[in-house]
């Protein structure tokens, strides 16, 4: 591997966690809704909104995600969950993908992502 391939970038750095973090041509990071006083429906849309920001940021879309984990401390809320990330996704290019029903860090949350894509 040449140096610039196995760079590591990190975008967003705070003191505990990066934005997203790429290293050679996959990109690595977690979306939670920025308004967790919204909905479960509003959120779900809204973190999706946050993934394809993010994608863009590190050179890439959906076309190109290799793998979701996707944690919903609700499982009620799987249905309309898939409802809207079926027309998020585009046709053909599905990621990998697990939905893990588990609490979240803070109250209000609906929904949390981790995501790894591949980067142009």
């Amino acid at each position: 591997m040449s140096d610039e391939q196995s760079e590591i970038k990190r975008y967003g750095i705070t003191r505990r966690w990066s934005d997203a973090v790429v290293f050679g041509s996959v990109a690595y990071f977690v979306e939670v809704p920025d308004d967790p006083q919204l909905s479960a429906e509003d959120q779900f849309y809204q973190v999706l909104s946050q993934v394809d920001l993010r994608l863009e940021l590190v050179g890439s879309d959906r076309t190109r995600l290799l793998q979701v984990m996707i944690y919903l401390p609700d499982p009620s809320d799987l249905l309309l969950f898939n409802r809207i990330w079926d027309d998020w996704v585009p046709e053909g290019h599905a990621p990998s993908r697990a939905c893990v029903h588990t609490s979240l860090a803070a109250p209000g949350y609906r929904v949390e992502l981790v995501i790894t894509a591949a980067v142009a």
